[in-house]
C-alpha cells in the first residue's frame, strides 16, 4: 500500500524464516540538538552511515508532500539515502530519510526525515483499511494576519481564520462559523495554514479533537469528531480540488473589513 500524501509505503515480505527488525523509537520524544545517525546507500554506496544532530522538528513548510511533519537533520543525506533509517544513539528507528534541501543536488547540511510515529500510523491504516483516511473538518480557511485581526476585532493574535463552513460537516455540526479563528487543536497551538492542515490531516478519521477558537473577543472551546476525507481536497480541509485555494473578487466593502 502507498500514501503519496505523506510519502510512505508498506511492503509485505514473504520469508522462510524470521527476519531481523530494527527496534522502533518514539519520534515524539526527539529533542533539537539530539544526536542521530542516517543509514542508506548514497550514490550506490551500500551500508553508509553518517551522523549529525536533530536541527529542527515539525517542519511543515517544505512543500515536498501534502502532509508534512518533518525531522530536520544535518546528518549527511544524499541521493540514495531516501528510505533509509534515521536512528538515535540507542539504535532505535526514529525517522525515514526522505529528502534534502540543496542547490547542487548533493548534501548541503539540510536533510529531512519522516517521523517514525507518523510512518507507523500510516502503516497501520494501510494494513487495516487498505488506504489512509486523513481527517476532514469541513472548512475553508487562511492564515490570520495582523490586519485581519484588527479589522475583525478578534482577541487572537495568530491562528487560522475560517472563511466558510461546509454544510453538514463536523465543523458545521459543532457550531463553528465563518469568522471564527482557530488557535489550538488538542492544546497544540495553530499559527498558520500549514500547521492547521497537518494537524487535521494527521489526526485521521473518527478522531475526537478539542478546538480552541476566538469568536470576536471571546474565547471558546468546541469538541468534535473528524470524519474520513475521501478526496485530496478533504486532506486540506476541502479547499479547491484543483489548486488548493479559494478566490473571490475584492470589493470595497471587503477591502475595508480586511484593512486593505
Amino acid at each position: 500500500g502507498t500514501d503519496e500524501k505523506s510519502d510512505v509505503a508498506v511492503l509485505k515480505i514473504d520469508a522462510d524464516e524470521d527476519l531481523p527488525i530494527v527496534p522502533t523509537g518514539d519520534s515524539d520524544k526527539l529533542k533539537v540538538g539530539q544526536w542521530v545517525l542516517a543509514i542508506g546507500n548514497p550514490y550506490g554506496l551500500q551500508h553508509t552511515v553518517t551522523y549529525g544532530i536533530v536541527s529542527a522538528l515539525r517542519r511543515n513548510d517544505v512543500k515536498i508532500t501534502d502532509i508534512e511533519d518533518f525531522i530536520q537533520t544535518d546528518a549527511a543525506i544524499n541521493p540514495g539515502n531516501s528510505g533509509g533509517a534515521l536512528v538515535n544513539l540507542r539504535g532505535e528507528l526514529v525517522g525515514i530519510n526522505t529528502a534534502i534541501l540543496s542547490q547542487s543536488g548533493g548534501y548541503q547540511g539540510i536533510g529531512f526525515a519522516i517521523p517514525i510515529n507518523l510512518a507507523t500510523r500510516r502503516m497501520n491504516e494501510l494494513i487495516e483499511h487498505g488506504e489512509v483516511r486523513p481527517g476532514y473538518l469541513g472548512v475553508t480557511y487562511q492564515t490570520l494576519t495582523a490586519n485581519m485581526a484588527d479589522a475583525l476585532g478578534t482577541g487572537a493574535v495568530s491562528g487560522v481564520l475560517i472563511n466558510s463552513v461546509h454544510s453538514d460537516s463536523p465543523a458545521d455540526r459543532a457550531g463553528l462559523v465563518r469568522g471564527d479563528v482557530i488557535v489550538a487543536i488538542d492544546g497544540a497551538r495553530v499559527t498558520n495554514e500549514n500547521e492547521f492542515q497537518n494537524r487535521i490531516g494527521l489526526a485521521g478519521s473518527e478522531k475526537r479533537v478539542k478546538i480552541d477558537i476566538w469568536r470576536g473577543n471571546k474565547k471558546k472551546t468546541v469538541r468534535l469528531t473528524l470524519e474520513a476525507s475521501v478526496t485530496t481536497a478533504g486532506v486540506i480541509s476541502d479547499r479547491s480540488e484543483l489548486l488548493g485555494w479559494e478566490l473571490q473578487e475584492m470589493s470595497n466593502d471587503l477591502a475595508r473589513r480586511l484593512g486593505y
